[in-house]
């Protein structure tokens, strides 16, 4: 095996996947498993001596790779059977998040928020507390999508899908393909969903997502609020070298800075992640009196490859600071609310994480996802393998050294979505309606909205979403 010299990778912070680095030419050490001399007869040894060589350079843990892994297993399994896997009992510090695809390209193009859909969100939620049942409740739909022009709008309910009841067992194939579909329509009526004599027909296509769903400001008491729905860390649309997505959130912070914003609430509801780049540049509006001298995160990875960047690079290599953002209104604020749920994670988290030491941070929803972890996207540059390998390779700190919400940011409110959805932006709406309260002062407010009751959520769209983020060049394994 050669000495490899360096190519460009991306490392991403996301749900499944996190941030991204790049690279430089140097010399790095020859990476080999131990059984290089060995040729298995399985049709899988190629992919499966490319996943080790990679596994055993990148991985966060590759201290506990397996020393002779059987090279003869599917890629996939090869693959797991190569993971320092998690276990809440025995092994809570392990690996939660890593994962192999089957489809580079499409894995790819998801990364930057373009996938083949009918541009619906939902929810899943049991139909009682005891039976196999669920349904379906739309969490938003993406403007122009097939969705959205067949009128299919946030709170909507279904209950069947080409004619078959929802249960959690058959939901996977029914909804997770790339046919079109066919959805049984219902309502919640006196504490139970009533099916409706109407069924609407979604085809699917390939949908570009902006990140920014939507903006406003709210004037209360003389005291004006900016609100934004941000739900993925994407900063332009996929095959686009341009940045559209960070350029409007920029112009949208410097619309509310003009205008006098002094509080902001920034719903990350459901944001699962996304490109560094974008997360970085969000905080960068928002923190108070940050610039570019200023450290947002700090990255740490295997000692091998921490050990190597830092003999190339210097000790500044790990260090990720902040931008200097002509909107930032961070000095018109006393504190940033941001709306939370399970399904805000990674780049979410980080924004939260990064934040903290330069500000008042106030969570209202319920407790984030959990991850403090990064990934890279790993491809093969020949194109012989159509695999993509998505690794835990570093873990993210922020400038006082902490990275300690592994099991989630608690909120400073806890409540829940209700059964019923109200449209973004409604004051109505439990999360944000509760923001405004807090910030008027309003305790008997919070307390009627937090009689709100919420199902038992099985499954959501927003968990399997990939999302990728992009930094500057890093280190690379010669993959050819």
């Amino acid at each position: 095996m050669k000495t490899s010299q360096i190519n460009q990778l991306c490392v991403l912070f996301l749900t499944f996947s996190v941030l991204i680095l790049s690279c430089s030419d140097i010399e790095e050490e020859e990476v080999s498993p131990d059984n290089d001399e060995a040729t298995p007869s399985s049709s899988y040894a190629e992919t499966n001596d490319w996943i080790l060589r990679n596994m055993e350079y990148y991985y966060f843990w590759n201290d506990e790779i397996p020393l002779s892994p059987d090279l003869t297993l599917q890629p996939i399994s090869f693959f797991e059977s190569l993971l320092y896997t998690f276990n809440e009992t025995s092994n809570p510090e392990g690996d939660r998040f890593s994962f192999i695809s089957e489809d580079a390209d499409e894995l790819l193009a998801s990364f930057n928020g373009e996938e083949t859909t009918t541009g619906m969100e939902f929810n899943l939620y049991y139909k009682n507390e005891t039976g196999s049942e669920i349904i379906g409740q739309v969490i938003y739909t993406i403007p122009e999508s097939p969705a959205a022009l067949m009128g299919i709008t946030r709170g909507d309910i279904f209950t069947k899908v080409d004619g078959q009841t929802l249960t959690d067992q058959n939901y996977i194939d029914l909804l997770y393909n790339n046919n079109d579909l066919t959805l049984t329509m219902a309502v919640f009526k006196e504490n139970e969903y009533v099916a409706l004599d109407e069924t609407i027909n979604i085809y699917k296509t390939l949908v570009q997502e902006n990140p920014i769903f939507m903006d406003s400001i709210y004037v209360q008491n003389g005291v004006k609020i900016g609100y934004i729905v941000y739900n993925q860390f994407i900063p332009g649309p996929n095959g686009s070298e341009s940045e559209q997505y960070d350029e409007e959130l920029n112009e949208i912070f410097s619309r509310f800075k003009s205008s006098g914003v002094t509080e902001l609430i920034v719903d990350l509801r459901y944001n699962p992640g996304g490109y560094v780049t974008s997360a970085i540049n969000l905080a960068s509006l928002i923190g108070i009196g940050v610039s570019s001298n200023d450290l947002f995160i700090r990255e740490e990875y295997n000692s091998t490859l921490q050990n190597q960047l830092e003999r190339a690079y210097g000790e500044d290599y790990f260090n990720e600071n902040f931008y200097s953002r002509t909107g930032n209104i961070g000095n018109q604020l006393s504190r940033v609310y941001f709306l939370v749920t399970n399904a805000s994670a990674s780049s979410s988290e980080l924004v939260i994480n990064g934040l903290k030491p330069y500000m008042d941070v106030y969570l209202i929803g319920e407790t984030t996802y959990g991850k403090n972890v990064g990934s890279i996207t790993i491809t093969d540059e020949t194109g012989d393998i159509d695999y993509a390998l998505q690794p835990i390779i570093m873990k993210a700190y922020n400038s006082l050294g902490n990275s300690d919400y592994s099991a989630g940011f608690i909120p400073d409110v806890e409540i829940s979505e209700s059964r019923e959805f109200v449209p973004f932006g409604n004051i109505y709406d439990p999360l944000l309606g509760t923001a405004l309260a807090v910030i008027s002062g309003s305790s008997a407010r919070i307390a009627a909205i937090s009689d709100f009751e919420a199902p038992k959520l099985l499954n959501s769209t927003i968990s399997r979403k990939k999302v990728t983020l992009k930094l500057q060049p890093g280190i690379g394994l010669n993959q050819q």
